[in-house]
């Protein structure tokens, strides 16, 4: 206590005499800024504290806590006043002179060491300067806790910093605890999604941390997000004044918050619901309806529509399997409602899976007489197998092209199709092709070259007209698309070399911002990926590590103990994460994926 004491108290008068020389031509309401001058840029200073940092035998009822400054302030935002371990209601406080009066509605516990964090809370009265932080602590017993733990917190999927999320400890272990109870100790984070969990008890703890909406300090499932470590958590690391960790830094000075040590990372996810039923359903079309259910991984048993024959009903899960389109391939006139059964398993109310069937009245929102007027109202689309075809430059080589029905078709010949290639002498040749259905949209389909793309050539692919023909009856109309491959001299190619590829991994390269994929793969071995016509700039590499084999990014489960499915940028050797292509270039990188997960 007494060492703790003589490191702040000798910067105490030095600060008054600095601050009152700094402030010593202001006018005498110093609530209004001077007229003239150089601008105010100076954060306020604490002066006094009550109690005495690392004070004990604080008393549990009618606590008072007083931060006193060198000038007037405000409190810029009363939820980062945080005190830990929380209680059921956030602290209240009032202004009085130059200082902050912290209080609170219920008592504090006894033999307890509390923590108050006021970073991001207190700003000056005249300039709006932020104060940087302050972390007051103290104990309403004869000890205070010493021991202390860190970490960062991030988003699961871009594994960007997160601010402001709890970080919470708990003594108890059981899975309730989160849902049911306050945490022994918690903490914000700061805009790196560090946090710093400081004079805590030396004991073992399960850690989590939540984007906490309601501000109760326990985690709802329905409305926010969470992460958890998945072993126990002892603190190992004990309180010095020296460590950079429990400094308060200015969060513009990269090169200080990099530089703290972190123990623990916690990536964020948002839990799917586990409660199975169906939550909405709506016929869109004559022919058209889709069921969605509240959980991923419907296990559905069977499915009818009441007077439409088995053989005429087509259905597609999304790829989650928590969204179901349902198309009848039949043209004649369809009844105004469908009565579809869905036998799958539901949650009953002991939160157990059982298989139910439930009975969907479904009306056709188009159902009305066509007469002569109304004949005139339809679109020529309204009659034709509706289609769209697009190839990419960039991308065709990888994707090649892709025609999307709007309806399933009933009847096609990918055989009609015609593909040439017409070289710069204008000189054209029918090139074969492959056709190959998307498999998870099964009104998507990829029709790529059969022979190698060149630089200079234009490709053309054309669809006759009356080859295909939709649920509705419709057949569709001829069209054709064009592409060529670019031929700016300036664009760069990025040969990517994976080994040791032991999983399935699905490989992204995104944009500067990491907020957009440009271009994606899945592998399951050791290959060399090319990522060809690229501009000049910055890109990041992002691989998941696709455990269930099912070409997406899960996320994890709380009560199951499992995490979300894991997501790693490809770092370089500066320690950075994106990779500056400059203008024509062949640029090689090589990952070794065990050694990224590792």
């Amino acid at each position: 206590m007494k060492r703790i004491l003589s490191y702040l108290l000798p910067a105490v008068p030095v600060t008054i005499i600095l601050t009152t020389m700094i402030f010593s031509h202001s006018c005498a309401n110093t609530t209004t800024p001077p007229s003239g001058g150089p601008k105010d840029t100076i954060p306020p200073v604490i002066t006094e504290i009550y109690p005495a940092l690392g004070a004990v035998n604080v008393p549990t009822q009618k606590t008072k806590l007083v931060l006193e400054f060198n000038e007037y302030v405000t409190v810029k935002d009363a939820k980062s006043l945080f005190l830990s371990p929380p209680l059921e209601k956030a602290p209240k406080y009032k202004l009085k002179g130059k200082g902050v009066v912290v209080t609170f509605e219920s008592d504090l516990d006894s033999n307890k060491t509390y923590t108050l964090d006021v970073t991001n809370a207190i700003a000056d009265n005249n300039e709006g300067n932020m104060f940087p932080g302050f972390t007051l602590v103290f104990s309403t017993g004869s000890e205070i806790d010493s021991m202390v733990v860190t970490g960062i917190v991030q988003d699961c999927n871009n594994l960007e910093p997160l601010k402001g999320a709890t970080v919470m400890l708990y003594k108890d272990h059981a899975d309730s605890a989160i849902f049911l109870k306050r945490p022994d100790a918690a903490v914000k984070t700061d805009q790196w999604g560090f946090f710093c969990l400081r004079n805590i008890q030396d004991t073992v703890y399960r850690m989590y941390a939540i984007i906490d909406e309601n501000n109760n300090n326990k985690y709802d499932p329905d409305a926010e997000k969470v992460a958890f470590i998945d072993t126990l958590v002892r603190p190992v690391v004990v309180v010095n004044d020296s460590l950079p960790e429990l400094q308060k830094y200015d969060m513009e000075d990269t090169l200080n918050c990099l530089a703290r040590k972190t123990e623990y990372e916690l990536n964020i996810f948002r839990e799917k619901p586990s409660k199975q039923m169906i939550m909405n359903k709506e016929r869109v079309g004559d022919r058209t309806a889709y069921v969605t259910f509240m959980a991923p991984y419907a296990q559905i048993d069977s499915i009818w529509i009441k007077d439409v024959a088995p053989e005429n009903l087509i259905t597609q899960f999304n790829p989650l399997q928590d969204s179901l389109e349902i198309w009848v391939n039949d043209p004649k006139p369809q009844p105004d409602t469908f009565f579809v059964n869905v036998r799958y398993m539901k949650t009953d109310t002991l939160g157990m899976l059982n298989l139910f069937t439930e009975e969907l009245k479904l009306v056709n929102p188009n159902r009305k007489t066509f007469g002569k007027s109304s004949k005139k109202d339809l679109k020529h689309e309204d009659t034709t197998a509706v289609f769209t075809l697009e190839a990419n430059p960039e991308t065709v080589e990888q994707y090649g092209f892709l025609m999307e029905f709007k309806y399933p078709v009933a009847e096609g010949s990918f055989d009609s199709l015609v593909f040439r290639s017409i070289n710069p002498k204008q000189e054209e040749k029918i090139t074969g092709f492959t056709v190959e259905q998307d498999s998870l949209n099964l009104r998507k389909y990829r029709i790529k070259s059969k022979e190698e793309l060149q630089v200079g050539y234009e490709y053309v692919l054309k669809v006759p007209h009356r080859k295909f023909k939709d649920i509705n009856g419709y057949y569709n109309d001829s069209t054709e698309v064009k592409v060529t491959l670019p031929k700016d001299d300036k664009l760069s190619t990025m040969h990517l070399a994976l080994s040791n590829v032991n999983n399935k991994y699905i490989v992204d390269l995104l944009n500067e911002k990491r907020d957009k994929v440009l271009r994606s793969y899945i592998i399951d071995s050791d290959q060399t990926l090319d990522f060809p016509y690229l501009k000049a700039g910055k890109y990041s590499i992002r691989i998941t590590e696709d455990l269930n084999r099912n070409g997406i990014v899960d996320t994890g489960n709380l009560l199951e103990h499992r995490q979300p499915e894991k997501v790693r940028f490809y770092k370089l050797e500066d320690g950075t994460f994106l990779i500056d292509i400059p203008e024509m270039t062949e640029l090689d990188q090589s990952i070794d994926l065990v050694e990224m997960f590792r």
